[in-house]
């Protein structure tokens, strides 16, 4: 089975990866953190554990971060110069207030890229671990927040979503297929 697929919109390509966030090729990835900011487990944890004890330092000065926004750091020893560290909301049924800071997460995250000229940025699958947000859910709104972003004048050449084993990719596949209309 592949374990990638991509597309394009306008000068975006759009990719879906399964792998490993802390190991990607792309200027930035995105931390998907807890308001203190401080290492968890999950996607938080692995980043904080390659990146070194040098992370939690700059995340203290930065900390805390409401849910849905979003502050950026060095990438320290990652292969990426740049961290974004993005709240994610707790899944609570998924009403529209949550859904809407879901998709704030990506949003401002793309936002500050082109802010800051990051050419490509690599994503988790926000709030899907102990946050609780349903996988397919969470796909349909990541994929909906990024085409709405590329459809526009993005300047970032490269978004990818990275997801860690098998079972969430296939997820993520199914909402990547849907969203962009591929067979």
């Amino acid at each position: 089975m592949d374990t990638a697929v991509k597309t394009t919109k306008g000068k975006t390509s759009i990719e879906l990866l399964l792998g490993d966030i802390s190991n990607q090729d792309t200027e930035a990835i995105v931390n998907a953190a807890n308001r203190s900011l401080t290492p968890g487990s999950g996607v938080s944890g692995a980043i904080h554990s390659v990146a070194g004890p040098e992370l939690y330092e700059a995340c203290q000065k930065v900390a805390p971060v409401e849910t849905g926004n979003v502050v950026i750091t060095p990438g320290f020893h990652l292969p990426n110069p740049y961290v974004f560290h993005t709240v994610g909301p707790f899944y609570q049924g998924g009403g529209p207030a949550e859904s809407t800071l879901l998709a704030r997460c990506y949003e401002n995250c793309l936002k500050l890229a082109e802010k800051n000229n990051i050419r490509s940025i690599a994503f988790p699958s926000i709030s899907t671990g102990i946050y609780g947000y349903p996988k397919k859910d969470a796909a349909e709104i990541a994929f909906s927040s990024i085409k709405k972003f590329a459809t526009g004048r993005s300047t970032i050449s490269v978004i990818r979503i990275v997801v860690f084993d098998m079972s969430s990719f296939v997820i993520h596949k199914k909402a990547f297929k849907k969203i962009f209309n591929l067979k």
